[in-house]
């Protein structure tokens, strides 16, 4: 194949006649200080190297200016902004934070008024706010029983939200243990009533369950349990709701 040179050396020699043009205008065409010379300078300057990233452009691997780096260590739960804390207790998000049997306390009385109601009580004795499932998890047995699969459970009252307890104060659920105040045909050999207060398995064992003594010959016939509550009437009315 024939390469062909001469076009190439052509525009070489054109190339070459017109800078010798340039050169012979030169004193003509000469800037001052600051013309043309500080202003090609200057150009250089405003433009970005393409070896280098601009000002506050990421460099390649790194995070974005602003987004919170893997590596960093999280944030106290419930840290604010300013660095202070909340006035519920304990940090922001505590509330969310499942509440630690060691700093329960855990009672169930007799409902004045209402025989066959049990009020459920649960006070955080803590430094910090935390939170129980809805409701507790409640069944009724015989505590000499060697099987306690059989044990009734009561109707639930309809509600999924955890329920936030602050420090030093309490929740309340409320069970009826014989709604229609029957008298006959209730279930027979029924003399405890255990109380696991976090009924999600993930935040509290079932080794956590409270057992409580009922009263002999007490009756328990379709019993019905309703939602944590920051007062006892609230708990009742909870309570009420559950479907029969």
């Amino acid at each position: 194949m024939t390469v062909r040179r001469r076009p190439l050396l052509a525009s070489a020699a054109l190339v070459v006649g017109a800078g010798l043009a340039l050169t012979a205008c030169g004193p003509e065409n000469t800037d001052t200080a600051g013309g043309s010379t500080a202003s090609a300078a200057a150009t250089v300057a405003a433009t970005p190297s393409a070896a280098a990233p601009a000002t506050g452009a990421p460099t390649a691997g790194a995070p974005a200016t602003g987004a919170p780096s893997h590596s960093a260590p999280p944030k106290p739960s419930g840290a604010s902004p300013s660095g202070g804390t909340k006035s519920d207790g304990g940090n922001a998000g505590a509330a969310t934070r499942p509440c630690d049997i060691q700093n329960l306390s855990i009672q169930v009385t007799i409902r004045s008024g209402a025989p066959s109601q049990r009020v459920i009580e649960v006070h955080n004795t803590g430094a910090s706010a935390c939170s129980l499932s809805s409701s507790p998890a409640v069944d009724l047995g015989n505590s000499t029983s060697q099987d306690q699969s059989g044990n009734i459970r009561p109707v639930l009252a309809s509600g999924t939200s955890r329920f936030p307890v602050a420090a030093g104060q309490k929740a309340y659920a409320v069970i009826d243990l014989d709604p229609s105040g029957a008298t006959t045909g209730t279930a027979p050999g029924i003399n405890e009533l255990n109380v696991l207060v976090d009924q999600d398995g993930t935040n509290m064992p079932l080794a956590n369950t409270r057992n409580f003594p009922l009263d002999n010959g007490v009756h328990v016939l379709n019993p019905k349990l309703g939602l944590y509550r920051s007062t006892v009437a609230d708990a009742v009315a909870s309570m009420t709701a559950a479907p029969k």
